[in-house]
């Protein structure tokens, strides 16, 4: 299975940080998984870590070679997936979820035949069948 992770699991995965989900993690130690990262990971980590790097402790190059390290596969954004941010639809009384990063990643995982892996519970609700909320 072709696995893209979003910016959140993808640092706790990195980290081994305890607030991994337990599905998460077995997941991505399942040997047979691809596992991908967003260049839109790598970004919102380097506007994060610009802004904030008393919370942001990495930069998004220290990520970058982190993800490389655990064998995890850099997913580029191309103009299929751009396309497929205008397929995305929320119901009207969802509560607002302005990430551009997520959206981004949910059209990725979409076009892609990927399985979106979060912890945000709020991109449930696109409804997508590639979203696994975790």
């Amino acid at each position: 299975m072709r696995v893209l992770l979003d910016t959140h699991i993808l640092l706790w995965a990195l980290t081994d940080d305890v607030r991994l989900p337990k599905v998460a993690r077995s997941i991505i130690q399942d040997a047979t998984n691809q596992i991908l990262y967003s260049v839109a990971s790598s970004w919102e980590i380097a506007i994060k870590h610009a802004l904030h790097p008393e919370k942001i402790g990495f930069t998004a190059e220290d990520v970058v070679g982190y993800c490389e390290q655990a064998g995890f596969w850099a997913l580029p954004i191309e103009n299929r997936h751009v396309a497929a941010l205008e397929t995305l639809r929320r119901p009207a009384d969802a509560a607002p979820h302005n990430d551009p990063f997520d959206r981004i990643m949910i059209a990725q995982a979409k076009a892609d035949a990927l399985l979106f892996v979060t912890h945000d519970s709020l991109v449930s609700d696109y409804g997508e069948a590639c979203v696994l909320a975790v």
